[in-house]
């Protein structure tokens, strides 16, 4: 039985104060405050979790004044496409792949980067 909250298959073995950081947009202080708002144990297991229980945990995050999942995402992706639209730095860095929060590109910044070109193309 694959327990589902706000589009997110969670764990079933973890707690449910760890589970819930699977979903985009909840952290570690976040996944507390729903667990005790819910009346929930955030060291049950979400397989030992009642319907009744998980349904207190849709509710507390469908009613929250803080997006998750889909809305986050894209709220995320529209505030870079706006930079990148008014020409900002930070724009012009995700435009170009580099590193948005000045870190150092001499060396590192693979991530960002993609691999290694060669020096000397044959």
């Amino acid at each position: 039985m694959a327990v589902r909250i706000a589009g997110v298959n969670l764990p079933e073995r973890k707690h449910t104060r760890v589970a819930l950081r699977y979903i985009y947009g909840i952290g570690e202080t976040r996944a507390d405050e729903i667990c005790a708002q819910a009346g929930v144990s955030g060291t049950a297991k979400i397989m030992n979790l009642s319907e009744a229980e998980l349904d207190k945990i849709r509710n507390v995050i469908d009613e929250a004044d803080f997006s998750v999942e889909g809305d986050l995402r894209r709220q995320v992706a529209m505030d870079i496409k706006r930079k990148m639209d008014l020409g900002t730095y930070q724009g012009r860095r995700h435009r170009m792949g580099l590193p948005v929060r000045g870190q150092r590109t001499r060396t590192n910044a693979r991530t960002r980067k993609g691999r290694r070109k060669s020096k000397n193309p044959v």
